[in-house]
């Protein structure tokens, strides 16, 4: 049996459709109403929180393998509880999805040291383990579909600092094998980059070649950038992506990895295919 968390967000999401039908599956997530489209013969959604010990522990109960993806960056209790319920039951393997950037020394933002500090306690939780460490998704560039629908526009800072995104399905096809193949992937670290740097301005004009339509790049100011994401998250996380983004100036982002080849014997997916895969969420 194989455990996914965060099964209806991104990467979690990804992996359960690529493990469909193929082995046991449990998918743990805090509200199994919105995973009920991943259930299946082989796939059972079953409600769990990581402050819970005692669901987690049930939920881990008859697992071998588990994929560990937490969004908290003011907590390790997540991680340390997910862990301590992870030995008591028995599990062998744990695959943990955390950042690219815990490899540079410069990068101490919040969310960054989080991530160093949830990879450390996996590493010393006695259990094996794979970490994964992805650079930007693709994705995030989601975020723009709504004023490009609208607007014609991409609002972003920094559009000439280069980022070698990563395609999230490509993420999700490694840990799937990361998670099928432990021995394998034991004590491993996989840092995962898309096969190019791009940046928010030639992500712009891929997009508008695929929409046929013109879109005009909007350079934000950091306090714009900021004040956005304190709409959404706590005033440290914010100050903290801000802080992540701005580094990306000096060009530590934009360093493309071989891993996804190495790894899954083809090219890894540029942002060119995801945005055409994802075309109809910028189309007004």
């Amino acid at each position: 049996m194989i455990l996914l968390t965060g099964a209806t967000g991104t990467v979690g999401g990804l992996t359960a459709r690529l493990l469909r039908g193929t082995e046991p599956v449990r998918l743990l997530t805090r509200d199994p109403g919105r995973a009920a489209n991943l259930a299946g013969p082989q796939a059972e959604v079953v409600g769990g929180d990581f402050e819970d010990p005692a669901g987690l522990r049930r939920a881990l109960a008859g697992v071998r393998s588990a994929l560990l993806v937490t969004v908290d960056p003011l907590t390790h209790a997540h991680d340390e509880n997910f862990l301590t319920a992870a030995r008591a039951a028995g599990v062998r393997h744990v695959v943990k999805v955390t950042t690219l950037s815990v490899t540079e020394p410069e990068a101490t933002d919040l969310v960054t040291e989080w991530h160093r500090e949830n990879e450390r306690l996996l590493r010393t939780s006695g259990l094996t383990w794979t970490l994964l460490r992805p650079r930007a998704f693709m994705s995030n560039t989601l975020g723009w579909a709504r004023a490009i629908r609208e607007d014609g526009e991409v609002r972003a800072p920094h559009g000439g600092t280069a980022t070698a995104a990563v395609d999230p399905s490509d993420i999700a096809e490694v840990a799937v094998r990361a998670l099928t193949d432990p021995a394998e992937h034991a004590g491993r670290t996989h840092a995962l980059t898309g096969p190019e740097s791009v940046t928010p301005v030639r992500q712009t004009e891929i997009l508008s070649e695929l929409l046929r339509r013109p879109l005009t790049f909007v350079e934000l100011t950091e306090d714009q950038v900021l004040q956005g994401l304190l709409r959404r998250y706590p005033a440290p996380v914010a100050r903290a992506l801000v802080e992540s983004a701005a580094r990306g100036r000096a060009g530590t982002k934009g360093r493309v990895e071989p891993t996804v080849t190495d790894l899954l014997g083809r090219p890894a997916r540029s942002y060119r295919a995801w945005a055409a895969e994802h075309l109809a969420a910028f189309r007004a």
